[in-house]
């Protein structure tokens, strides 16, 4: 590896490690759900509104930050976002009533977002044009890697000592996060003075409101189930809790085989396409997951496929809202993560509803695979629109040759 190139894969590293942190704090409250409630003297629907806090964060701070600090340098906002999460998670150990969880887990969420989108847009930057799909996967691995490792060791502490623990553990390595920043990303210049306004002009794109919906609701589904695996494996599969975080680890294992294949997909199938074939799948399994969980083997072989298909399906996202939004590409980048932690929020509120109302275990993948599908029906209507005006724009132009817009989504 010539070392240039081995300097880009430090960098993409030291992000991914944050990427790390974030994954395991954002995955692991779904694992401890019963610990954490039994901590602060709630039920389990209650304790579903911590999931809801972190992604309620990431929704407010995403687009915020990414619009506020437009003009920064964005090696020194990557290691001050992350910074700010490490801080964060010290307030998580401290807490120990449902306010203060519910307080310090919306704090935690406020960098995700912005973390992630700056990130994918510096990883977009060190990379050439036909590589920025796999150079996204590459740091939103780090999510993966955390669902393999960082989720089910942290459950397992969190299970044998306190359910603090994993959270003192994620505030360090976001720490270290900083400083590997510091040492392997090269600088990145702000965008300039006009950065701010070019940013919120991609606001009036309607094909950026369009794949920011596709997250919204279609990833809405997965969480719908995902927020409430643990009782699920335990009360419909008759799985022992301390097993839980093998359960985890399978999910974890689909999440990087997704990353891995995401960029495959892209070049193969295009864009798009590849969003709506995997929101298409997601959709026809929640739909039986219910069932097909009453049998172990079935329901844990499911998981590690839910874990794969969305995870193919967030690159592919992120690099049509970067096409999309043109010049607002670091505020399209954050608000994917914004809107995929608005769909964490609806999954796990939607799920806690039909909970309440004692619908059963089962029901939140069907009010998943309901959601799944209205996210197909989003990615369609936007691939037919941008067809039509493709073809508005090539007749009035007289030629048949495509446009750059054209061009961009042409892998779709």
């Amino acid at each position: 590896m010539s070392p240039a190139r081995r300097r880009t894969a430090l960098a993409l590293l030291a992000i991914a490690v944050g990427g790390f942190a974030i994954g395991t704090t954002e995955f692991v409250t779904m694992g401890l759900l019963p610990q954490i409630a039994r901590g602060t003297g709630v039920d389990i629907a209650t304790s579903g509104h911590y999931v809801s806090a972190y992604a309620l964060g990431v929704v407010v701070g995403a687009p915020v930050i990414a619009v506020a600090a437009a003009k920064a340098p964005r090696k020194g906002l990557l290691m001050g976002l992350m910074a700010f999460f490490a801080v964060a998670h010290l307030g998580i150990v401290a807490a120990d009533s449902y306010p203060t969880v519910m307080a310090a887990r919306f704090l935690a969420g406020l960098p995700h977002g912005a973390f992630f989108g700056i990130g994918s847009v510096v990883a977009a930057s060190l990379v050439s044009h036909e590589r920025r799909t796999a150079a996204v996967a590459a740091i939103l691995g780090g999510l993966g890697v955390a669902n393999v490792v960082g989720v089910p060791v942290a459950t397992l502490l969190g299970q044998r000592f306190s359910w603090h623990l994993p959270y003192l553990l994620v505030g360090t390595v976001a720490a270290l996060t900083v400083v590997a920043i510091g040492v392997f990303l090269p600088h990145q210049p702000s965008s300039g003075d006009e950065s701010m306004r070019a940013e919120m002009r991609a606001l009036r794109r309607g094909q950026v409101w369009l794949a920011l919906l596709i997250g919204v609701v279609g990833f809405g589904g997965m969480f719908a189930m995902y927020s409430f695996i643990t009782p699920t494996m335990t009360e419909l599969a008759g799985l022992d809790e301390r097993y839980i975080p093998w359960v985890l680890a399978a999910y974890g294992i689909g999440m990087v085989t997704g990353m891995v294949l995401s960029g495959r997909v892209a070049n193969r199938v295009g864009v798009l396409k590849g969003i709506i074939a995997a929101l298409g799948a997601i959709a026809a399994l929640l739909a039986v997951f219910g069932w097909a969980v009453h049998l172990l083997w079935l329901g844990v072989a499911m998981v590690f496929v839910l874990g794969l298909l969305p995870s193919i399906v967030v690159p592919l996202l992120q690099t049509r809202l970067m096409d999309v939004a043109h010049e607002g590409q670091s505020l399209a980048a954050a608000l994917n993560h914004s809107t995929l932690n608005t769909a964490n929020a609806l999954g796990a509120w939607l799920g806690s509803v039909v909970l309440a109302a004692g619908w059963g275990y089962g029901a939140p993948s069907l009010v998943g695979a309901g959601l799944a599908v209205l996210g197909v029906g989003v990615a369609v209507l936007s691939a037919g629109l941008e067809r039509r005006s493709h073809r508005a724009l090539a007749q009035g132009n007289g030629s048949p040759q495509p446009t750059a817009d054209a061009a961009s989504a042409s892998t779709a």
